[in-house]
């Protein structure tokens, strides 16, 4: 496949068959291998302005996930130890071995964890960005009685979602987005692309299943955990919009936590490119060499 409009040059797009479904994957670069895992509501794009830098360095490997972008959306398979199993067969199809090195921002970094939680050979390096996890936490930030988050109850309930955003797209992503982000970050290009991605009650559903799965995520995360250790470095990324990062919850449950904080709001990559590169690669500098 060509790549899509937004990529740099030198990353073509591959429709890879994985896990019973297909998932849409951007590949570039040379050196060791980093897959970058998105969040919602984002596809792949989420990555446009760090590839080139990142590439220059490593094999970069970016997918849309399991129900979002051009990759299918399947009815079920959204528990994050089962994505986990999405890409472990794609970098098996693209012929790359590992261990690699993980980034996820959002519902992504969830995967990246389950991913390092179960199958923690696999991981050389683990980047969670602006993370609430299963069973480490997010079960007391999303309780609303206490003052929690109200929108992961909301996007957990059946067909609600769809329904009520259906139409509403574009005005509600461009809300959300420039309400957790710097000013001037996001493009009415961009937000007209994303909105697109996730346009009609198919596209809605694909992306809240995420959600839908989120307790179950946390019970697995705990029994995985409670197991053994995560023995691969792990950097948390907080933001200025957050005073706190995923490394407080992940202490116990590895032995080698970091953590920076981004001068930016949730969309770290996109609104400092220059700083996530630069981060991303003094923690990575290990695997380069």
């Amino acid at each position: 496949m060509s790549a899509a409009a937004w990529l740099p040059d030198g990353f073509t797009v591959q429709r890879i068959a994985t896990n019973d479904t297909h998932l849409s994957v951007a590949v570039g670069g040379t050196g060791p291998v980093l897959v970058l895992l998105h969040g919602w509501p984002q596809t792949s794009r989420a990555w446009a302005r760090v590839l080139r830098a990142l590439a220059r360095t490593h094999t970069v490997v970016a997918p849309d996930l399991r129900g979002t972008g051009a990759s299918d959306r399947p009815e079920d398979g959204y528990r994050k130890t089962n994505q986990a199993d999405d890409l472990r067969g794609v970098l098996k199809a693209l012929d790359l071995g590992g261990p690699v090195a993980v980034a996820g921002h959002d519902i992504g970094s969830m995967v990246a964890l389950a991913w390092a939680a179960a199958h923690p050979d696999d991981i050389s390096h683990l980047i969670l960005i602006d993370s609430l996890l299963p069973g480490l936490g997010l079960e007391e930030a999303m309780n609303v009685a206490e003052g929690g988050m109200w929108h992961f109850g909301f996007f957990m309930s059946e067909h609600v979602p769809e329904m009520l955003f259906d139409g509403h797209e574009l005005e509600f992503f461009t809300a959300t987005f420039t309400a957790i982000s710097n000013p001037g970050t996001f493009t009415d290009e961009d937000l007209a692309a994303y909105a697109h991605e996730y346009t009609g009650r198919e596209r809605l559903r694909g992306g809240f299943a995420h959600y839908r799965t989120l307790l179950d995520d946390g019970r697995e995360n705990r029994t995985l955990l409670t197991q053994r250790h995560l023995s691969m470095p792990v950097l948390a990324i907080g933001t200025t919009h957050s005073d706190t990062t995923a490394a407080k919850a992940l202490r116990p449950y590895a032995d080698d936590v970091r953590e920076a904080f981004a001068p930016t709001g949730h969309f770290v990559a996109e609104e400092d490119p220059g700083w996530f590169v630069a981060t991303l690669n003094d923690f990575l500098t290990p695997t380069r060499d």
